[in-house]
């Protein structure tokens, strides 16, 4: 049996960020990283990208350089257990101890219903996903891409601009309406389009039959070289935690502001569903930049276990490149009442607010001036008013600090 000071489940952002911030807080060693990827940590973010366009090789990425030497990362070990009344946890046929635990075991991708077993189909989840998707695009001339999630908008317009036809199908009326809303959902179409990739909205898949054919509800058959199935995900660790005493909520480890959640555990990243100091309520997130900065702070709460721990208030944000084009989010995550759109040349701005008319997130495009001062306002609680208005609650900080 092995013993570790800290030992940490998932090798994404939120278990690396973990490891790293629990080393340079000082925390008792040694520190291990267990996960199931075959490959060393990396960034993920490229694969829908610049990997899949082509532009970049399907390589590995370190995420924000290497580990400590003082972090052990047991590569393919699949976790089976989980025991914190015996400190254990089972991963890869051995039984590792540990004093402390950041559970970061990210999310996983769900599946469409109605595909053959023998079908064939992708996902992008994974670096050893994304080499298989890059080898198939290379020979395909056209390919179907289901959902229009960013992974879905961003892994098409990068097939497209390698030079497959795509065709993207989606059940809702437009990509990201749901989310970002009608405005949003129209740009992002042309965005596609441009590229030449066809957007079929309000339809769904009723099955797929081996080799790769598509059907849709409106009885439309569609025979591609390739299937990419991008519908959404999950939180991973639900099954695996079950019966360890934590209290889940919809698949996800609930957690106090501190991201605790359990003596001696915390949790970061998709797999938590933990109280926002700022926000006053807990927010789940499922994005990069969020799962790395969750980490590093459940890294350093576990390091200072019988100290002062910080509380997690950060705005959820992510960027998506679409093509060529950028967008920046804010938002708290769980939903607006009301948007007002900011149009400018060459590029728009989206506040959304509640039924209160407070700022609960922004979207920007070519605003970077909104991005900035967005986050602050949502934080703050501000007004639409106040947001249309040009508040900005960094210069109000600097002058109360003067």
């Amino acid at each position: 049996m092995s013993d570790y000071g800290l030992l940490v489940i998932g090798s994404g952002p939120a278990g690396v960020g973990a490891a790293q911030a629990y080393v340079q807080a000082g925390g008792r060693g040694p520190v291990a990283i267990v996960t199931a990827d075959i490959d060393a940590p990396y960034m993920r973010p490229p694969l829908s990208k610049e990997v899949l366009a082509g532009s970049s090789p399907a390589e590995r990425t370190p995420i924000d350089g290497d580990l400590p030497d003082e972090v052990e990362v047991r590569l393919g070990a699949s976790v089976t257990s989980v025991d914190l009344d015996a400190r254990t946890v089972t991963a890869g046929g051995d039984t590792l101890s540990f004093d402390r635990l950041v559970l970061g075991t990210g999310a996983k991708n769900v599946p469409l219903p109605g595909v053959d077993a023998d079908a064939e189909t992708f996902s992008l989840r994974s670096l050893d996903d994304a080499r298989r998707l890059v080898t198939a695009a290379e020979h395909a001339r056209t390919a179907v891409v289901v959902g229009s999630g960013f992974i879905g908008c961003e892994a098409a317009a990068s097939l497209a601009r390698r030079g497959v036809e795509v065709t993207l199908v989606t059940s809702e009326a437009g990509p990201q309406v749901t989310r970002l809303g009608e405005f949003a959902g129209a740009r992002i179409t042309e965005w596609l389009v441009t590229l030449g990739v066809q957007v079929r909205t309000g339809v769904h898949v009723t099955g797929i039959a081996a080799p790769r054919t598509v059907h849709l509800d409106d009885g439309t058959t569609l025979a591609p070289d390739l299937v990419l199935v991008a519908v959404g995900v999950a939180p991973a660790a639900g099954d695996l935690l079950a019966s360890t005493g934590l209290q889940l909520h919809q698949g996800r480890v609930v957690a106090d502001e501190y991201l605790g959640a359990a003596p001696g555990v915390w949790v970061a990243g998709d797999a938590a569903r933990a109280l926002n100091a700022a926000a006053g309520r807990p927010i789940p997130v499922e994005h990069w930049g969020d799962a790395e900065a969750m980490g590093a702070l459940a890294g350093s709460n576990a390091a200072a276990a019988d100290g002062n721990q910080v509380a997690w208030d950060g705005v959820p944000g992510f960027w998506s490149e679409i093509g060529e084009h950028v967008l920046q989010y804010w938002a708290w995550g769980d939903g607006h009442e009301r948007e007002e759109v900011v149009a400018r040349t060459g590029g728009f701005t989206i506040w959304y607010a509640d039924a209160d008319d407070v700022v609960v997130g922004v979207l920007t495009y070519r605003a970077d001036d909104d991005y900035e001062r967005g986050i602050g306002l949502i934080a703050a609680a501000a007004t639409l008013t106040e947001a249309l208005a040009g508040r900005r609650v960094d210069e109000e900080d600097d002058e109360a600090q003067g």
